[in-house]
């Protein structure tokens, strides 16, 4: 019980407003001073915490990301999907579905997609006959995709802690990534028949004109995924030069980046990954502190106790990590659970990359998931539209998003396969 006593403790301190960041410092601290009466050396511990080289590449694929939206690249890759789509069933959702597909491989955030391709998506689909509802909530489930399909920010925090192969997450996340995108566009083909282009209305774009015009956002996912999958570079490397490739598509190709864009890209990217490195410092201080007070053995003891089969853990786990998604938000989830719990998957026999697909899941739940729901709270500014009527339109992508994470449960190899035949084990 201690664990979630000290978890309890936690949400308290952040419901009464204080910063993620000064939690994970003073509970720890306050709980350690209390038990042993004194508080250790935190330098070498944070420096040694932070100290990795793969934390690197999270900044830096936040940076690409913000090349590729403020240079105004990715906008073509809706109306490409737009031009492939408009005459099909329920197409301008479906096309929303594509496009947020193909931009979560480049922006490996969840928000950034639901911000770039709404605010260029939902004034087409409400345009074309899609109901509001559908419009929202087709943009709050396919921004969810950012965190699943690779590249992740969350996948290469949840790496670094675990120390598990990057490209192993990274494949993993494919199938099921798909299969998400896939449910997601079938209900849009389901729901809403009735929103598509009339087949009389002047065509802008030719679908080979529209796809020429974003194969520069295209080649994007496939040089710095390819590169990270057949060896060429590690996935540091590759966020790195990715930065590099959007830098030039986005300068001297389109020639729409100006040098206030790249400084706005990089004072974002600086302080959300500030930001990040703090929470860790801090969550580095809060595992000593559940190692200390030995609350990973007292899990493992709780499950022995209770005779929980892996499968009964996992979906435990899963409803948990739905519940700190209310209040939480993943990088935080990731770094606070995964000191106690990640003893526990050696017991249990759970393969650490199934794991961080399921992770993964249950943080997609949690982003469109009230109160703390960042793509609703995106999907709101965006339109105006009042936040309960926003909050209605994700009932179905939740649905579909519980469905996937159960499938996983029971057929892991839907993520494993991928990985397994690459050669990463898992």
């Amino acid at each position: 019980m201690t664990f979630f006593l000290l978890l309890g403790a936690l949400i308290v301190l952040l419901w009464l407003g204080m910063p993620m960041f000064a939690a994970l410092f003073l509970l720890p601290l306050g709980v350690l001073f209390w038990v042993e009466g004194a508080v250790p050396a935190l330098g070498e511990m944070v420096i040694g915490k932070l100290d990795g080289y793969l934390l690197v590449a999270i900044p830096l694929f936040m940076l690409m990301a913000h090349i590729m939206v403020r240079g105004r690249v990715v906008d073509d890759l809706y109306n490409a999907a737009f031009a492939l789509l408009r005459g099909v069933r329920g197409g301008v959702g479906i096309a929303t579905v594509l496009a947020c597909t193909v931009f979560a491989a480049i922006s490996g955030s969840s928000v950034a997609t639901a911000l770039t391709i709404g605010k260029i998506a939902i004034p087409q689909m409400l345009r074309y006959g899609m109901s509001r509802q559908g419009a929202f909530g087709v943009v709050a489930g396919g921004g969810t995709l950012g965190i699943l399909i690779p590249p992740s920010a969350p996948m290469v925090l949840y790496a670094y802690v675990t120390e598990t192969s990057v490209a192993a997450l990274f494949l993993a996340g494919l199938v099921p990534g798909l299969l998400m995108a896939l449910m997601f566009a079938a209900y849009c083909f389901v729901t809403e028949g009735k929103a598509k282009v009339p087949a009389d209305e002047p065509v802008p774009d030719s679908v080979q004109v529209a796809l020429m015009r974003a194969g520069w956002s295209l080649s994007l996912p496939i040089f710095v995924l390819g590169g990270i999958y057949l060896g060429v570079f590690t996935a540091t490397e590759a966020a790195g030069t990715g930065t590099i490739y959007a830098l030039l598509i986005a300068a001297l190709i389109y020639r729409t980046l100006t040098w206030r864009d790249m400084l706005q890209g990089v004072q974002e990217a600086t302080r959300t990954s500030a930001m990040l490195l703090m929470i860790i410092a801090g969550a580095a201080i809060y595992g000593y502190m559940l190692t200390k007070l030995q609350v990973p053995q007292e899990l493992t003891q709780l499950v022995a106790d209770f005779g929980l089969s892996r499968t009964e853990f996992l979906i435990a786990m899963m409803v948990l990590l739905f519940l700190l998604g209310l209040v939480l938000e993943s990088f935080s989830i990731i770094l606070l659970t995964m000191p106690a719990i990640l003893p526990l998957l050696g017991v249990l026999d759970i393969d650490k990359v199934w794991y961080g697909i399921l992770l993964t899941l249950s943080l997609e739940m949690a982003l469109i998931s009230p109160p703390v729901a960042l793509n609703l709270v995106v999907i709101k500014a965006i339109t105006g539209a009042p936040l309960a009527e926003v909050n209605r339109s994700i009932l179905p992508y939740m649905l579909m998003l519980a469905f996937g994470t159960a499938m996983l449960i029971a057929f892991p190899e839907i993520a494993l396969w991928l990985p397994r035949v690459a050669g990463y084990g898992g």
